[in-house]
This record gives C-alpha cells, structure tokens and sequence, in this order.
C-alpha cells in the first residue's frame, strides 16, 4: 500500500522521474519496517522464549505455530472481511476436498491473499483521494490558457510547478507519509 501511494503520487504531481524510484522504494521499505515492527516484536518474544533447534522438523513446526497467532491477528486487522470470506469461498471451487479441508477464514492460506487485495484496495482509495486536487489544478490551468487563446503553450508547464508549490506549502510528504502510517493505527 504505502510504495503504490508514494508512486501514485508522484504522478499525479505529473513529475516522472523525480523522486527516483529507488528512493520511493527505499522510503516505502523505511515505513513499512517502521509499521511492522510491533509485529516483528512480539514475533522474536514468542520465539526467544523457546530453544529451537534448525536441524529438527518438529523444533521448526513448534515455532512456526508460536509465531502464526500474532501474524495471524496482524493480517486479520488490517484484511476485509468480504475479501477473507472470496478466498475461504474460492478454495470449495478450486481446490480438492483433501486440500481444503483444514482451511479456515483465520488460516494463512486466506490470510495473506485477502491482505494483499485489500491493502491494494486501499492504497488505490487513497491514491484517488490524492489526485482529486491535482486533476483539479490541470483542468482550471487548461481552461485559463484556452481562455486566454494560449492554445499552444502546454497546460503542464504551468501546472507542474503550481502542483509542486501546492504540495510543498501544505507539506504534503510528511503529511503524506504521517497519514500511511496512522492508516495502520
């Protein structure tokens, strides 16, 4: 969710190569650490609490089975029930019987899919939100030059710079990550 947001914002301020994608990604890796680390926390005190030992199966599936509750609770917080509900529906329509029979609405298997369509969901929700103003921006720019009989003069050499301004006096990249990470309050 947070890199498609960095990405969509970047081109709804219509400026393609700035900032570069390493650095969208870089700064989307920073806060999603930052957001899952409760998480990644509460993993490590299940797991630290136990001896596990790498060479042995049973050791390995013990602690697999400590850390799925918290993951478990991570996923099913921030996963829509309507989603949940298709994939745990999809599996009596695309897998066996055998394959199916131990999965339930709470199970990984329907956990992570159902998390990832709906952080998509909503980072496309917030990524139309955040065009809204800046489409705006483009179409009066457009409709003051048409106006003013400036027909040849491209509507993006006056609106980039508007938009930029726009977004750098509200302080939109704080604002703007401060708003991802609170998504996941």
């Amino acid at each position: 969710k947070i890199s498609i947001v960095l990405f969509l914002i970047r081109n709804a301020l219509g400026i393609q190569q700035s900032p570069p994608n390493l650095v969208l990604y870089g700064v989307a890796l920073i806060l999603t650490v930052y957001v899952t680390t409760p998480l990644v926390g509460e993993m490590y005190r299940t797991l630290s609490s136990e001896q596990i030992d790498v060479q042995s199966m049973d050791s390995m599936m013990r602690a697999a089975d400590q850390v799925r509750a918290p993951l478990q609770a991570h996923l099913t917080r921030y996963t829509d029930e309507n989603e949940r509900q298709f994939f745990l529906q999809a599996t009596e329509r695309i897998w066996s019987e055998e394959a199916r029979a131990a999965v339930k609405s709470d199970s990984l298997l329907i956990l992570v899919p159902a998390f990832v369509s709906s952080e998509l969901t909503r980072a496309f929700e917030i990524g139309f939100l955040l065009y809204l103003p800046f489409l705006v921006i483009d179409l009066i720019v457009s409709m003051v030059l048409m106006a003013m009989g400036m027909m040849m003069v491209s509507p993006t050499l006056i609106s980039i710079p508007l938009k930029i301004f726009l977004f750098v006096a509200v302080n939109g990249w704080s604002r703007l990550m401060h708003g991802l990470i609170l998504s996941y309050g």
